[in-house]
């Protein structure tokens, strides 16, 4: 077995560091946007990824206001800008092709300061990926235990080599490693909460794609300056199917199949969770004369945009039905729990990296355990609310008079309960405390960030000790 202590370099020039070394375990959107942040805090830490290569999968992401501030810290909102196409609302049509209603989100900038927008997953990901140091990622590095010690955490990997560092962030999914791991040491000494013991339940399975670049003369509605987002609900059947149109003139799409309660815990079944092209034939086969609203009439089914799909943009996932209690355990924090969703994941990175970023060169378990509480205090209520939220979908494909409730509310819903519902989704706009903040335009004032001003006071408190010839002292 090869044993690596991994060294402590400033991740921007290479220097030695006295800092925490982190080691993040997983490469999706919370990992690459971890290692962004802690790239510009100057934290040595280093990125690790099961995966021989990152994969361009995935369909659209919607991303809402509350991502403008740390786009525009990191400076990269211009190219984030320069790849999306802004959306203010969700059309919401049926089988015949007939738009029912629309759920419209009006006055974003004057409210929020930014807009809602669609930009494609793999085109975020790349931006993200750019922030980072080439040498700080390690592919094909499949974690098979952790060890934690009083002074560090020790991963193992399949190829029988083992890396050393001061802190471990799982960022791998909800059906982790690394969460399982810390599962079996909770279960050890009878700390494992109940409710996060139980088998994992999946909620749904979901075929996500992107086109190739398309014609307008195809497909009408990308010529539409705003991205047109639309949901299609299944008539008696337990499926939902979502498109946008892209800045780049491709349709990304989304088929969502919601599980029985029965079926969803058939664990055995729905093991695998990951991304991959190889599970998604027989549901392409399920879902290709599903309708769909062009603006047109030469693409009409699903079908049609899944034959203008290069095969390796089209995979299957399955989505879990969990939010998790368990948050960190010693010298581990997990980020991007499930169902939480790429705004979520790049929430928890952002809070996460401000209280890594106040640790002392050498923490002690109670400050690591101190920094880890403080950052699931603030993320869990958020993570809850945007779970909450997302199973109305869900609810408005069923069979039964709540399902008819929740169609007829949404159809008919008055302006002020929009606005009450886009301040719900976009009112906690949170950014890093180590980095200049960014000027911010709107009316409403986003809600208050335990994260943001408890560890500016402590740098501010530090630069001043500093300032005075005084000791700095640990959190």
């Amino acid at each position: 077995m090869t044993t690596t202590t991994s060294a402590k370099t400033h991740p921007g020039t290479g220097e030695p560091s006295t800092r925490p070394k982190v080691l993040i375990v997983g490469a999706g959107i919370g990992g690459m946007t971890l290692g962004m942040l802690l790239t510009k805090a100057g934290i040595p830490f280093d990125i690790y990824e099961r995966a021989a290569a990152v994969k361009p999968l995935g369909s659209a992401l919607f991303l809402n206001p509350t991502t403008a501030k740390i786009f525009k810290q990191c400076n990269i909102w211009d190219d984030i800008m320069s790849i999306c196409k802004f959306t203010g609302k969700i059309q919401v049509g049926n089988e015949q092709r007939e738009i029912e209603y629309c759920m419209d989100f009006p006055n974003q900038i004057e409210m929020f300061g930014s807009r809602g927008y669609i930009v494609a997953r793999p085109m975020l990901y790349d931006i993200l990926h750019r922030q980072v140091p080439k040498e700080r990622f390690h592919m094909s590095k499949k974690v098979t235990t952790i060890t934690q010690t009083d002074n560090g955490v020790v991963l193992h990997f399949s190829d029988n080599t083992t890396v050393s560092g001061d802190i471990l962030v799982g960022a791998d999914g909800a059906y982790s490693t690394i969460r399982q791991c810390i599962y079996t040491d909770l279960r050890t000494e009878e700390r494992l909460l109940a409710s996060d013991d139980e088998p994992l339940a999946y909620s749904n399975v979901q075929l996500v794609g992107q086109t190739r670049p398309l014609d307008h003369a195809d497909f009408p509605n990308l010529s539409i300056p705003d991205s047109q987002f639309i949901r299609i609900l299944g008539d008696n059947k337990p499926y939902a199917w979502t498109f946008f149109t892209t800045a780049q003139n491709t349709i990304c799409y989304g088929v969502t199949k919601f599980l029985s309660t029965t079926s969803s815990r058939q664990g055995d079944d729905y093991k695998n969770s990951e991304w991959g092209p190889e599970a998604a034939e027989a549901m392409c086969a399920e879902v290709r004369d599903f309708p769909i609203i062009s603006g047109g009439d030469k693409i009409t089914t699903v079908g049609d945009l899944i034959d203008l799909t290069p095969k390796d943009l089209i995979s299957k996932v399955m989505l879990e039905e969990k939010v998790f209690e368990t948050w960190h355990y010693k010298r581990v924090a997990l980020i991007g729990d499930g169902g939480s969703g790429a705004n979520n994941a790049m929430h928890d990175a952002i809070t996460l990296a401000n209280w890594l970023n106040v640790l002392s060169d050498t923490p002690t378990a109670a400050e690591i355990e101190h920094a880890f509480e403080k950052y699931k205090e603030e993320r869990l209520p958020w993570v809850k609310q945007a779970y909450d939220s997302s199973l109305i979908f869900k609810v408005m494909i069923e069979a039964n008079f709540k399902a008819y409730l929740v169609k007829l509310v949404s159809k008919y819903m008055p302006s002020w309960i929009t606005s009450k519902m886009a301040m719900r989704m976009s009112i906690n706009q949170p950014q890093v405390s180590f980095l200049p903040p960014t000027e911010y335009h709107g009316s409403i004032q986003p809600a208050p960030q335990a994260s943001y001003e408890e560890t500016l006071a402590i740098l501010q408190e530090r630069a001043a000790k500093t300032n005075a010839g005084e000791p700095v002292t640990a959190m």
